[in-house]
């Protein structure tokens, strides 16, 4: 082709008369989209290939994809771990280490009952500085158990949560979430300290995080609220009150930085008897006599040199004294709830994070995250400022409103404008989780911040119009296959069940056909089968309903699987009749025959081969349904092989064993077959012993395709002629040696299972009834009980003198010849 002149291929140039851009310039156009992530995980027993575009996959991991056993972490591995779990440092001043008081004999009991390999439960209200008291614990203990001291967070976690970051922290298992049993004995191979904040459970589930882990010695932290321990169990109770007066009064004076004043020290005893010496209460006084000191330092300022007084903060001009530069003491009921009194003297872009924070119910975002949530290119430092005022504290590896600060703030009108931040954030989060240079582990470090806009905007979900997506549909979607992805599985499973009630609430059932089957994939690689056959059958049906192929092959997959591990048989669930509602113009039908599926095992080699059928509607369940059609074609191609290639075998071996009789005589449909192996003669008959019994040779025929009304036999198949005037191709029926009835020529047949065995004229059975009695008033069976209903078993017709079939039993030839399956 001309380069100059493009022809109407090169990109809808051909209209166009401006040249191609060169290479160089459209680098700069507009970029393809980006490639939907997928990931692979190892959870158990399974291969989980995460795709957020068409729903994940889940198949049995093949062998060589399994993951070696794990290996644990070194040393320097571990305090690397331990730094990234750590919240971040804010910007601004470094804030002062303030030394623990009053807590040495706490933290001496602690450990050593730690040293003794004893599990402790640390009670304390909030704010009482029991975060504090952990890290000097997790000091003490570095030296003390073989894989050092790990520090986990309990916020919002389960005890099977803990079980599979204890594994994680200790062991260097990338993309890989061992199955139960694995995790139990890998975990119970752990001794560590294991150091466990804002725990939220007790009882039973402590039990059964304690007894996965004999080797461990846990250090718990709680509130008074969370559940005890169960009974019977050895955790060792150690409370942690307020401080005294003389110890809440150096605090305040650290937190300044010189001696209190003697009205100062009076305001500080009365704040001990309000607050019950609670280590956080005078932290956050200490915060307001420091903002106290700058404002009397800027007022003296502003008087003296008596500029820049305009652009003075409101804040600072409302809390100046009438006498000079005389600032009051904050009131009592202030100090008891300075939330509101802090906030109003910090700056801006702190109060819009604490409004936000509000809205989130808590959660503080990464201060990453701040300046374009709050819309302030310097909204990062304010993180810094609120740390310093003892408005948020750590949890894990993030920061939360402190102990009572969410209700002093919401008190004070921080919530006027909870939905829309919450909205705000929630727009910000669904771009900034699908974003391709955004990790999985990044999402799963943002988890409680994401999960907690969800919790805002799913219930204020309203239909959406055509061609619009509800942000909490879209926050729900982009940050599900991360959570999966980053093995965050708690997020991944509340993420899915937002998602599903946001998409019901805004209409949109295509996004419900995800959700679903999220849903039922997670509970498959649980091991919760029936959840997961109902999840995926739901969203089968919603896809069905929509006409929609987008990911029913790996919807009908899953449920194969979860049929396999029930131990159904398979296509059990596939032959009731009713349709799978995909693509059937590209898969052809089922044969009406039925066809032999093989069942193949989700963690060994592949079982028998069955023979199914297609069952009557009347006679079949409700939960029944159709084979996958691309394993109906293939079983059925192959049982007609199989079929084709014993006619031809029986053919040949019916024309050589009578080459050299007579063509003539009388011929059944599907004569029985009875042959004396010790004469080695086919056409003799049975050899009888001296009790009349068959011999050991006999071989009996039975009948072969089943018809569509379930039976063996069909009423469309050809009828042989009534009489034959030439040679006829049928093998002819001979007289046998022991001049009973008429003993047909023999012809190969494979008994299919389950079906009736026929025994042959002539011949006593041994060891099982007849297949069917013959019909009142109607001669003994004949020879040939497959023969069709009302159609003579002879050339000759009935006028022969040859027994007809009974009408329960029938045979149909194939395609004029004798219908055999080898």
């Amino acid at each position: 082709m001309d380069p100059i002149t493009p022809g109407p291929e090169e990109h809808g140039q051909a209209l166009s008369r401006r040249p191609p851009r060169e290479s160089l310039t459209s680098d700069f156009g507009q970029s393809a989209p980006a490639v939907a992530r997928t990931a692979q995980i190892v959870a158990g027993d399974f291969l989980l290939t995460v795709n957020p575009v068409d729903g994940s996959e889940i198949e049995p991991c093949p062998p060589h994809q399994r993951p070696e056993r794990p290996r644990k972490r070194t040393p320097a591995e571990r305090a690397e771990t331990e730094r990234a779990a750590r919240p971040p440092v804010p910007p601004g001043p470094a804030l002062p280490t303030l030394s623990l008081l009053e807590r040495q004999d706490e933290r001496e009991r602690l450990v050593r009952l730690l040293a003794r390999g004893r599990s402790v439960r640390l009670t304390g209200p909030g704010g009482s500085g029991r975060t504090a008291l952990l890290d000097l614990v997790a000091e003490d203990c570095v030296d003390l158990a073989p894989d050092g001291v790990v520090r986990l967070t309990g916020f919002h976690r389960t005890a099977a949560d803990l079980l599979h970051d204890l594994f994680h922290a200790v062991h260097d298992a990338p993309a890989y979430r061992p199955g139960q049993d694995e995790l139990v004995a890998l975990v119970g191979e752990v001794g560590a300290v294991v150091v466990v904040d804002d725990l939220e459970f007790g009882g039973a589930a402590l039990d059964e995080l304690l007894d996965a882990t004999p080797e461990c010695a846990f250090l718990f932290a709680a509130t008074p609220d969370v559940p005890g321990p169960a009974a019977g169990s050895e955790v060792e109770e150690v409370f942690l009150g307020g401080l005294d007066r003389a110890a809440g009064v150096e605090i305040l004076e650290r937190a300044v930085g010189r001696v209190l004043t003697e009205e100062e020290a009076n305001w500080a005893g009365d704040l001990w008897f309000e607050s019950e010496g609670l280590p956080l209460r005078f932290v956050q006084a200490g915060a307001l006599l420091r903002q106290r000191d700058q404002l009397r330092a800027s007022t003296g300022a502003v008087d003296e040199c008596g500029v820049f007084e305009d652009l003075r903060p409101q804040a600072e001009q409302e809390f100046d004294a009438d006498e000079g530069d005389q600032v009051a003491l904050p009131s009592l009921g202030e100090a008891a709830a300075p939330a509101p009194l802090l906030a109003a003297r910090l700056s801006a872009s702190a109060r819009a994070t604490l409004r936000l924070a509000v809205a989130l119910g808590g959660e503080v975002p990464h201060q990453a995250h701040l300046p374009a949530l709050v819309g302030d290119t310097h909204a990062d430092a304010a993180l810094g400022e609120l740390a310093s005022c003892g408005l948020v504290s750590a949890v894990g590896s993030r920061y939360r409103l402190a102990a009572g600060v969410q209700a002093q703030l919401e008190a004070a009108g921080y919530d006027a404008d909870a939905p829309a931040e919450a909205r705000t954030a929630a727009e910000h989060y669904a771009w900034w989780a699908g974003h391709p240079s955004v990790t999985p582990e990044r999402v799963c470090a943002e988890a409680d911040a994401v999960l907690a806009a969800l919790t805002v905007v799913v219930p204020a979900t309203e239909p959406a119009a055509e061609g619009e997506e509800s942000v909490a549909v879209r926050l729900a979607r982009t940050a599900a296959p991360a959570f999966a992805a980053g093995l965050h599985w708690s997020a991944w499973e509340r993420s899915l069940r937002s998602g599903t009630e946001a998409s019901r609430l805004s209409g949109d059932v295509a996004e419900q056909v995800y959700f679903h089957h999220e849903l039922g994939v997670l509970a498959l690689c649980c091991g919760q089968l029936d959840r997961a056959r109902a999840e995926l059958e739901a969203s089968g049906g919603l896809r069905g309903a929509l006409a929609d192929k987008r990911g029913a092959v790996a919807g009908r997959r899953a449920l194969a699987l979860v049929a396999d591990l029930s131990g159904e048989a398979p296509g059990t669930a596939a032959m009731a009749g009713d349709e799978v509602p995909d693509a059937r113009h590209e898969e052809s039908a089922a044969p009406p025959g039925g066809v032999p599926a093989a069942r193949t095992a989700p963690f060994g080699p592949a079982a028998e081969p069955l023979i199914t059928r297609q069952a009557p509607a009347a006679a079949t369940g409700g939960g029944i349904r159709r084979l996958a059609r691309r394993n109906l074609v293939a079983a059925g191609s192959g049982a007609l092989l199989v079929a084709v290639l014993g006619t031809v075998v029986t053919l040949g071996m019916t024309s050589e064993q009578n080459a050299d009789r007579n063509p003539a005589g009388t011929v059944d449909v599907n004569p029985s077959v009875s042959q004396d192996v010790e004469d080695g003669d086919p056409g003799t008959g049975p050899k009888k012993d001296h009790d009349g019994d068959a011999g050991p040779g006999t071989v009996s025929s039975s009948p072969t395709n089943p018809g569509p009304d379930g039976t063996y036999g069909t009423s469309d198949d050809p009828a042989p002629p009534a009489e034959s005037s030439g040679p006829s191709s049928r093998p002819s029926a001979t007289k046998g040696t022991d001049g009973g009835g008429t003993t047909p020529t023999p012809t190969r047949s494979t008994h299919r299972p389950g079906s009736p065995t026929p025994t042959p004229t002539g011949s006593t059975p041994s060891s099982s009834p007849p297949a069917s009695s013959s019909a009142p008033g109607s001669p003994s069976p004949s020879a040939s009980p497959s023969s069709s209903p009302g159609t003579s078993t002879s050339a000759s017709g009935p006028a022969s003198g040859a027994p007809t079939a009974s009408s329960g039993v029938a045979s149909a030839p194939a395609a004029g010849g004798p219908d055999v399956v080898a």
